[in-house]
């Protein structure tokens, strides 16, 4: 095979679709922590986007609503109150109890879905193809030896790093305001008063489309781009810490005998290399969210550095920390979902009987 192929492109589209279904909701809650405000710990905020994301969801249907009972109630009288309207057939009940219970945790998933696929399949192409050319251009016989050079991984890492910032910028802010306009905010400095998106008020992006149309005539096109430095800082050092690891952990945990890691090596391969790359990535992760997500209400960030002095006068040096629990976590599921999706698409595709290492 040539050292160019397309079906690492295709996998990449597949695995990237599983990680956004399974992370999401962890996304939205670490979004929260790390630029939201009176979240307090991960477990506060989890309660609270249940129950104002949940109120919020039904509420301008006009019911009454308690904060923990709402799945019946409110289940039952959309159903009734649907079930009776003209040209409307009987609904079932578990969407109501989707829609007002857990709802909040998947706001902005319809964007990154259609958009991180395609992301990742850039990503784990480029990866793939570098490390290959690279591989084949020092005359090493790494992919049949079952070997793999520091150098050449480090550097096809930095690649992918640098390519993901160019797609995952825009994509990413467009996540981060979707997911941050329904938040109350406070800014003491400017003498505004705490507020929140009241209950049928109507939020301030309409949906992704219109997020882009919003961004772009108020801050222009470059105003897709804000905060592309600090995801270059996270990125770069962040794929580094994601792809070496899980090359020498499926390395590590495949018998010599095995001509290629099993689906299960695979997925805790992944799951810990996720966890270690979310992990070490939180500090810039942390300004690169208040960046982006600078801009709903207000702008009150000049830029990195400014970000960064600003968080820590105010908040202290934990701020660049918030948020580390369920980032580690949630880089678990997520990349295990990633390279299981990855690799068992790339073995389907090239016809092989065993799973194997980008």
């Amino acid at each position: 095979m040539g050292s160019f192929q397309l079906d690492d492109f295709a996998a990449g589209w597949i695995g990237g679709a599983a990680s956004v279904i399974v992370g999401h909701p962890l996304d939205t809650v670490k979004t929260r922590l790390q630029a939201g405000v009176n979240y307090g710990n991960t477990l506060s905020c989890i309660r609270t986007v249940y129950r104002r994301e949940s109120e919020w969801s039904v509420a301008a249907l006009g019911f009454p609503l308690s904060p923990w009972k709402c799945g019946l109630v409110v289940d039952h009288r959309l159903h009734s109150l649907l079930a009776g309207a003209p040209g409307v057939q009987e609904p079932p009940a578990c969407a109501w109890t989707f829609s007002s219970e857990v709802f909040g945790f998947f706001k902005g998933m319809s964007f990154p879905l259609a958009s991180i696929a395609v992301y990742n399949s850039v990503v784990f192409g480029v990866f793939s193809n570098t490390q290959r050319f690279l591989s084949q251009h020092h005359a090493r016989e790494s992919e049949a030896r079952g070997s793999h050079s520091l150098s050449d991984l480090l550097l096809a890492s930095m690649v992918a790093g640098v390519v993901s910032v160019g797609l995952g910028a825009p994509v990413d802010l467009i996540k981060i305001r979707l997911q941050m306009q329904t938040q109350p905010f406070q800014e003491g400095n400017l003498g505004l008063k705490p507020r929140t998106v009241a209950l049928g008020v109507q939020p301030v992006y309409q949906g992704p489309v219109h997020c882009i149309a919003t961004i772009v005539r108020t801050e222009g096109l470059a105003g897709m781009y804000r905060g592309v430095g600090a995801m270059l800082l996270r990125d770069v050092p962040g794929y580094c810490l994601y792809f070496i690891p899980y090359v020498f952990l499926n390395d590590w945990i495949t018998p010599e005998a095995c001509t290629g890691p099993s689906p299960c090596a695979v997925w805790l391969a992944g799951g810990l290399a996720g966890a270690i790359s979310w992990g070490t990535a939180t500090p810039m992760d942390v300004v690169k969210s208040r960046l982006q997500a600078d801009g709903v209400y207000l702008n009150k960030y000049k830029g990195i550095l400014d970000c960064i002095s600003q968080s820590y006068r105010k908040e202290g040096l934990k701020v660049f920390f918030r948020g580390i629990t369920v980032n580690t976590v949630r880089g678990f599921p997520m990349s295990a979902a990633m390279f299981l999706g990855y690799e068992l698409s790339l073995q389907a595709l090239r016809g092989d009987h065993t799973v194997t290492s980008p």
